[in-house]
């Protein structure tokens, strides 16, 4: 499975939290899943981190480092799906991750329910 994180599920594995659903920690915990982490997510818990409103203290970049993720740019293609979403969320971040998960076919691990009415496939 190519599994891609919402912003939080990075945040709740790497800080071991108990508010990641299980099958979303199984699936992280699988070897033979490849876990990627988009862009978005960084910038967003950039912003969160700024703005006082995420106390996060490990450097982004060692926590994807030391877990084995892989960061997912946002291409052309990205772009191209994004604009053809209909408006059933309004976070911009939420809406490019869910971009990103249909056109490179990625379960998306998430405890946002609102975002499996695009037809991404999510787990939690």
């Amino acid at each position: 499975m190519r599994l891609l994180l919402d912003t939080h599920a990075f945040i709740w594995w790497v800080s071991e939290a108990s508010g990641l659903g299980r099958q979303a920690r199984a699936a992280i915990q699988d070897a033979t899943n490849e876990v990627l982490l988009s862009i978005a997510s960084l910038w967003e818990a950039t912003i969160k981190r700024a703005n006082g409103k995420l106390d996060f203290p490990i450097d982004f970049e060692t926590a994807i480092s030391d877990e084995g993720f892989r960061i997912l740019p946002i291409t052309y293609q990205h772009l191209d799906t994004l604009k053809t979403l209909p408006r059933l969320h309004r976070d911009p971040f939420d809406r490019m991750i869910v971009a990103q998960a249909i056109t490179d076919d990625l379960t998306l691990a998430t405890r946002d329910g609102r975002l499996g009415a695009y037809g991404v496939a999510t787990l939690w």
